[in-house]
């Protein structure tokens, strides 16, 4: 109640001690969490999509791990993305009032196309936000697999959903600043939704990026990194392989390893629906 008489130090000790609390809350949903990622990757491989829907910090946060999806894993655009109340302008600014319109939020989620093969995880501190119950409401009419994130329980969004996840983390350090550890407890989640979903759909080798789209300078270094780490290859020959690939690290990765032609490469990738690890285990390349 006093942090406005403290100096820096100690209001930067006070916060650090109350975000030390946020991992502990997030461990306590792994469970949820774990059968959320189940859930979305089956609905991812069967031609779905996961969407986040959230207003202020929450939509914001759920816009970020969406963007960071395509370079980070090599997925179209269209495979995770995020609604926001306020649109595209409320990731840059606040939108006031938009988070009270649920009429909005279920005709976004509608002009988004969600549907029965989707995923929809609606994000929100407080467990209800109207706009956010809008997207689901529609969500669920259509059959999609729903999934509530929010920092409060009893809350309507956790009644509303297949899944939810509450790490509850208790007061902010500002009263109802839920940036704060809400906010990083949110995105410790979404880090865990989208990252554990990729390495199921074969985005990872090891702990390797190898769907990383190498569209400029710092990614292309590090598809070549990918190729001197996992295959044991000079700097040389890791740009020979990612040149003669097009670019792609997983084909790339696999000529490393077998001695097998692009196009072989790649033939096997699709029959291991683009696991690395798969289409190592399934012997000699085929003729």
């Amino acid at each position: 109640m006093d942090i406005d008489c403290k100096s820096a130090l100690e209001i930067v000790t006070l916060m650090n001690t109350e975000d030390s609390q946020v991992a502990e809350a997030v461990r306590q949903e792994l469970p949820a969490i774990a059968q959320t990622v189940d859930t979305i990757v089956a609905r991812l491989r069967k031609g779905g999509q996961l969407f986040y829907v959230g207003a202020g910090t929450s939509g914001r946060l759920g816009a970020l791990d969406a963007a960071e999806c395509p370079p980070t894993f090599g997925v179209p655009r269209e495979m995770v993305q995020a609604l926001i109340a306020g649109g595209h302008r409320a990731l840059t600014e606040s939108v006031e009032g938009a988070e009270d319109d649920r009429a909005q939020g279920y005709a976004d989620a509608r002009q988004a196309g969600v549907g029965e093969k989707d995923a929809v995880v609606g994000i929100a501190a407080s467990g209800r936000t109207p706009y956010v119950l809008g997207a689901i409401q529609w969500a669920r009419e259509r059959g999609a697999a729903t999934i509530g994130l929010m920092c409060n329980r009893p809350a309507p969004l956790a009644e509303a959903v297949d899944i939810a996840i509450s790490p509850l983390v208790g007061p902010e350090v500002i009263a109802g600043s839920t940036r704060l550890k809400a906010g990083t407890a949110q995105k410790m989640v979404l880090n865990m939704l989208s990252t554990a979903t990729m390495i199921r759909l074969g985005k990872v080798y090891s702990n390797l990026m190898v769907d990383v789209q190498p569209t400029n300078a710092k990614l292309v270094a590090r598809a070549l990194r990918i190729l001197q780490e996992a295959a044991a290859v000079s700097p040389n020959r890791a740009e020979e392989l990612l040149a003669a690939a097009d670019n792609e690290v997983k084909t790339a990765l696999l000529v490393a390893l077998t001695g097998m032609t692009v196009e072989q490469a790649r033939h096997r990738l699709a029959q291991a629906q683009g696991h690395v690890r798969l289409a190592l285990a399934r012997g000699d390349p085929a003729t």
